[in-house]
């Protein structure tokens, strides 16, 4: 990604554009290149798109939780002086922006969540993780997309990397252990939030029945489903991803 990391104020993050903020929230294993389509397509539409680098690997081992990330994210605003931001997260960055709505509603004008946690989470298969094994990191993490070559060999080695790193690899089961536990069916239905979920129909890791409850629950919710498409719809299909939620913040006026 060539736009260029901005470090301030203990933060580091990409900002892109003048206007309405969306804040992009990455997921556990997600880098901030994911989000590429997002940053080229919703600045010049008035839009400032800023994704903050969440800290996933360098807080204290007992503060690595999704509501501590939460937190971080509240800051995050705080300091950037937004208001009105409109949330939008991918995977554990989806389960982030839901607990930070819920936790401090009076900043989010609207939420997008896609292949989120929060509800459900599949385990990573039997096994995980296998350190020093490449090729079933590699087909793990070939199964994340309905099209095994967008698992780029650069997105292998970083989750590779990851899984050897016994620090980040501690952390990471750390992370995914605080989401499960962090279960949010009894906080969504008290959410009024405007939500849009956009879901891949051949996610295996938070599957589609996941998406039509995250609908049921939350009182103002729209669904909407991208076809042939896995746990991360903005990097499979980007131009859809972007038509549909273009579509859906011009018809709400956000």
């Amino acid at each position: 990604m060539e736009n260029k990391l901005i470090k301030d104020g203990g933060f580091k993050y990409i900002e892109k554009g003048e206007g309405k903020p969306i804040i992009i929230l990455h997921g556990l294993m997600g880098g901030l290149s994911n989000f590429e389509g997002v940053t080229t397509y919703f600045p010049p539409k008035g839009y400032k798109v800023l994704i903050p680098e969440l800290p996933l690997y360098s807080m204290p081992m007992l503060k690595t939780t999704v509501k501590n990330f939460a937190k971080y994210l509240k800051k995050f605003i705080e300091y950037k002086e937004l208001e009105d931001v409109i949330l939008l997260g991918n995977s554990l960055g989806g389960h982030i922006g839901l607990l930070h709505t819920k936790l401090y509603p009076s900043k989010v004008k609207a939420l997008v969540i896609t292949g989120s946690s929060g509800l459900y989470e599949s385990a990573m298969g039997d096994g995980y993780p296998k350190r020093g094994d490449y090729e079933f990191i590699k087909k793990k993490a070939q199964d994340v997309f309905y099209d095994p070559e967008i698992a780029t060999k650069e997105i292998v080695d970083e989750v590779f990397a990851t899984v050897n790193d016994r620090i980040k690899l501690v952390k990471t089961l750390a992370i995914a252990k605080s989401a499960i536990r962090h279960n949010m069916a009894q906080d969504l239905p008290k959410m009024k939030t405007p939500t849009c979920i956009i879901w891949g129909k051949n996610d295996s890791v938070t599957p589609p029945d996941v998406a039509e409850l995250f609908d049921e629950l939350l009182p103002n919710s729209d669904l909407f489903w991208m076809d042939k498409c896995g746990h991360a719809p903005m990097m499979e299909h980007p131009d859809e991803f972007n038509t549909i939620l273009d579509e859906w913040l011009t018809k709400n006026n956000f």
